[in-house]
């Protein structure tokens, strides 16, 4: 299959994102992961929704800090894994279902990890503000972006209209020849 300068794009693209990715992944370690020196640790918080009910009793102005800072860590994510799979067709709620489960699974393994972080606190509303805040990234950006992809970006981005027809091609063409079979071989009495 010929690379044409949109294929190039999208390949430079994808490269793109999975830098961004590592540096954004990177980030959140070292900030989530990293010893504090704190003179008291709360206890870890495993039941749901309980840590947002205490924020919003510290009042709007804190809630909408601290409720904020969950959802905003990883919401780049929501962004960022699409981008570094480099997939234009592809269904908005597959991508939506990927996107999101590997967003919990990394803030999963964030909060696991944190269990052996002097002065880190596991907190499953962590989890739970860092899945929602990958969710809604994802649903505001992503969707637009592939489409705006997939029309060409008339804007000045490049012209990717033929990319579409490039991948029917290529998922159409001949096969490279018959599965290798193993021959059967009689067993002994």
């Amino acid at each position: 299959m010929r690379h044409s300068s949109g294929g190039r794009a999208v390949i430079h693209f994808r490269a793109a994102g999975t830098v961004l990715l590592l540096a954004h992944l990177l980030f959140v370690g070292w900030l989530t992961l990293r010893p504090l020196d704190v003179p008291w640790v709360t206890a870890a918080n495993l039941q749901p929704f309980a840590g947002i009910r205490a924020d919003l009793a510290l009042g709007p102005v804190e809630a909408a800090r601290r409720i904020g800072e969950g959802l905003l860590l990883l919401a780049p994510l929501g962004v960022l894994l699409p981008m570094a799979g480099g997939r234009l067709l592809v269904s908005p709620w597959a991508s939506m279902a990927r996107t999101v489960a590997a967003g919990a699974l990394i803030s999963m393994a964030i909060e696991l990890g944190q269990t052996g972080v002097p002065g880190q606190v596991v907190d499953v509303d962590s989890m739970l503000l860092n899945t929602t805040g990958i969710a809604l990234a994802h649903l505001l950006v992503v969707p637009v972006s592939r489409a705006r992809l997939r029309r060409g970006n008339r804007a000045g981005a490049g012209d990717l209209s033929h990319l579409g027809h490039e991948l029917r091609s290529f998922r159409n063409e001949a096969p490279q020849g018959a599965t290798p079979t193993i021959p059967r071989v009689g067993i002994a009495p």
